[in-house]
């Protein structure tokens, strides 16, 4: 018998018996992602291992095994997908985090932190190239689907490292950065659950719009508890992306808005972050700032973009948890 919803994976209200195939689904995904980061040699085992065992949501292998629940979610490929897809978030993470200078990652000290610069690089590249192992097994169409994905990757990097042309708008362009850099991977997440599980074209692509536009939202919400939040909700240290001076959308909203009131916190901003009281300061006028509630409704918009495509697909207890996964990203209680 069918029960009401209940508070699942990720904090979502869904069915219960929903509930329980994406808590076995990710039990899974969890043993073969540990298969598939140890090595024969300890000391790569223990830098790939790194930020696995640091845990994480395991957002995007649950958009995989979500998206998936539209077919066959017992297909064989499914799994591996959802596996491969956080190999290459975690592979990115390694990357990013050299070229943040970040010390922290889930709580845990960053790999390039502990082991250097150079470890933290080729970590990063070990795991791609055991997501690219898992991936030969899925077929010419997924390899496909991840190498176009990887190239926006890289392409989102590139062009958040070298910044807005001259007469471009900085937030779009921070859109568009985030679009590849997050956005993409995410839609590939939901990509390969639905591809892999059967699920008809038609709903293969109203899926991978949903993906896409709620990994958006994800990013612009991590935007907003890197300001926002007293403790690691982000799953970094609140402050982390201000201190090395990452763009984020309240900043971008308030460089934007270039008021003569801002020009002070805008230039403490742009200073010496390093120092903790420093730091503290800057969040808590950027906190009381109003751009917080502007990000928060671009944010929120992003999160109804990601609903419209989930109209157009039956009626179903994951369409459910779709609904209620743009909720929580609009909230950002996820």
């Amino acid at each position: 018998m069918t029960t009401g919803p209940s508070t699942g994976v990720l904090g979502l209200r869904m069915a219960p018996e929903l509930d329980a195939a994406l808590a076995k689904g990710l039990a899974a995904v969890e043993s073969a992602l540990r298969d598939a980061v140890t090595a024969s040699d300890g000391f790569v085992s223990a830098a790939a291992t790194h930020l696995v065992a640091a845990g994480g949501k395991r957002f995007r292998p649950l958009v995989t095994l979500l998206a998936a629940q539209f077919g066959d979610s017992s297909a064989a490929g499914v799994v591996p997908s959802a596996v491969v897809v956080e190999l290459t978030h975690l592979a990115t993470l390694y990357h990013d985090d050299v070229m943040d200078e970040a010390d922290m990652r889930r709580g845990a000290d960053s790999a390039n932190s502990r082991w250097g610069n150079a470890i933290a690089i080729l970590t990063g590249d070990f795991l791609f190239a055991r997501a690219s192992d898992v991936l030969a097994d899925l077929g010419p169409e997924a390899v496909r689907l991840q190498a176009r994905t990887f190239e926006r990757l890289v392409q989102g990097q590139i062009h958040e490292t070298i910044g807005p042309s001259d007469g471009d708008d900085p937030v779009e362009h921070y859109l568009q950065v985030i679009a590849d850099k997050t956005g993409s991977l995410i839609g590939t997440s939901a990509r390969f659950g639905a591809l892999l599980s059967g699920v008809p074209a038609d709903q293969v692509e109203l899926l991978t719009q949903w993906g896409e536009r709620i990994g958006i939202a994800f990013q612009l919400s991590d935007d907003l508890l890197d300001v926002a939040s007293d403790s690691a909700e982000s799953g970094k240290t609140p402050g982390t992306d201000l201190r090395e001076h990452v763009p984020t959308l309240p900043v971008l909203l308030l460089r934007r808005a270039a008021r003569p009131e801002d020009a002070e916190l805008i230039a403490a901003l742009d200073g010496d972050l390093s120092d903790d009281a420093a730091l503290a300061a800057v969040l808590t006028r950027l906190r009381a700032h109003p751009v917080m509630g502007e990000a928060a409704e671009v944010t929120r918009s992003w999160a109804a973009q990601a609903r419209e495509p989930l109209a157009a697909l039956p009626a179903s207890q994951a369409r459910d948890a779709l609904e209620s996964l743009c909720d929580a990203v609009a909230a950002r209680r996820i």
